[in-house]
């Protein structure tokens, strides 16, 4: 894999809602920008060495509601765009020199109906070569629920350990201070 590509949103103009308040976290990027910038990181396996990005606040809330971000890793790159004032829409693209796999509404899938996988070979621009793969439906949450608990009872290793949520947050820091500077940043430790 050498480029992942990807895109979340949603429409939220409640100034109410926490997460359109922003001394209290909100904005896109804390509240989705977060699932690409993890599941680039899981994929390639490694961390991003810089990173750049464009950020637009709404005047009113003063909350980040639209951003393009450039993750450049050891292995390649990932682009992706996240934005809480646009229409509801999800995907996440991995490209490959032989192929390309697309994930349907990858991060909270509807617990009725299948999860698709679209795995393309490449072998015609019109997409009459793609096949699809289905996840059978299940509820993400209820099982990532299980999951934690299991660690906690069992003494054993939580599934995605702290460390690893802090090197997500050295990156979303450094796509911020990207948004701030217009130039690349290191994502810091």
């Amino acid at each position: 894999m050498r480029s992942v590509c990807g895109f979340f949103s949603y429409h939220l103009t409640d100034p109410n809602n926490i997460r359109n308040i922003a001394e209290w976290g909100g904005g896109g990027l804390m509240d989705i920008g977060c699932y690409p910038i993890h599941t680039s990181r899981f994929v390639f396996g490694e961390e991003p060495g810089r990173a750049l990005a464009l950020v637009e606040y709404d005047a009113r809330m003063k909350v980040d509601r639209l951003a393009s971000v450039i993750l450049d890793f050891p292995g390649g790159q990932c682009v992706f765009t996240c934005g809480t004032q646009l229409v509801a829409y999800q995907r996440m693209q991995f490209f490959g020199t032989k192929g390309r796999v697309e994930i349907e509404i990858p991060f909270n899938a509807p617990p009725d109906r299948p999860c698709r996988l679209l795995v393309d070979d490449g072998g015609d621009l019109s997409g009459s070569t793609i096949s699809v793969e289905e996840i059978a439906a299940c509820d993400q949450y209820a099982i990532q629920g299980e999951m934690f608990s299991r660690a906690i009872r069992e003494g054993g290793p939580v599934p995605v350990p702290l460390d690893d949520s802090l090197k997500n947050m050295a990156v979303m820091e450094a796509v911020f201070h990207s948004a701030r500077t217009g130039k690349w940043e290191i994502p810091l430790p």
